[in-house]
């Protein structure tokens, strides 16, 4: 599950993703507003991490932007602004949660991960499909209650699959979940990495079956 964080500090951004990482995330760091809306608007994250001070405005305004254009990404105000009326005007404005710096790791991965099991959102501890199933803390998974090692990437591919099981999954969203903003991405990676789930999955016994719908993206389905 891949996050945006967006903050100038680049030793607290630094940290952040490593307590993030720790606890089973990956991030992109961006630093200023401008960064933030072309994050936003070219990956598909699961929550956005937001701080207020931004050298080329204020994180409120980011966060009102898109509130307005009806964007649902969860997005949790990091802030050295730890005032009663700080806090109101932040939740009002549209954020899903408010914490003040300084902050302990552990009680803003809990924050996150609150928000990411509200209804609509994307965690949950374990995903199942058929004999599959996926623990999404351990990141660890079992095949007819055997535990089965798939490597890093196609592990990401599982993921955002099993999340939309029933549902096509477009190939741009499966990218964003697999490189964020790494760079340029070879025009067939996604299509390796899916290829190589399913002869992993195959290999291990998952009755569960990948279409590709041409065109448009993929589907996990239990298989017939």
């Amino acid at each position: 599950m891949r996050l945006l964080i967006v903050e100038d500090n680049a030793e607290l951004s630094r940290l952040v993703a490593a307590g993030l990482s720790a606890a089973g995330y990956e991030s992109d760091i961006v630093g200023s507003a401008a960064e933030a809306r072309e994050a936003v608007s070219s990956v598909s994250y699961a929550a956005m991490i937001l701080d207020l001070g931004l050298p080329d405005g204020d994180g409120l305004s980011v966060l009102r932007e898109l509130r307005r254009q009806m964007e649902p990404l969860p997005v949790l105000v990091l802030t050295a602004r730890g005032g009663l009326q700080d806090r109101v005007s932040g939740l009002r404005s549209g954020a899903d949660d408010y914490l003040a710096k300084p902050f302990a790791m552990e009680e803003l991965v809990a924050r996150l991960e609150a928000i990411l099991r509200r209804p609509g959102q994307l965690l949950g501890r374990s995903l199942h499909l058929a004999n599959l199933v996926y623990d999404t803390e351990s990141r660890q998974i079992f095949v007819d209650d055997q535990p089965r090692i798939i490597s890093a990437r196609e592990t990401s591919v599982l993921e955002i699959l099993l999340r939309r099981q029933g549902r096509v999954v477009p190939k741009k969203n499966v990218e964003d979940h697999i490189f964020g903003l790494e760079g340029e991405v070879a025009s067939n990676a996604v299509e390796v990495y899916v290829s190589r789930l399913r002869k992993q999955l195959a290999e291990h016994g998952a009755k569960v079956v990948i279409h590709t719908i041409r065109g448009v993206g993929y589907l996990m389905a239990e298989e017939k």
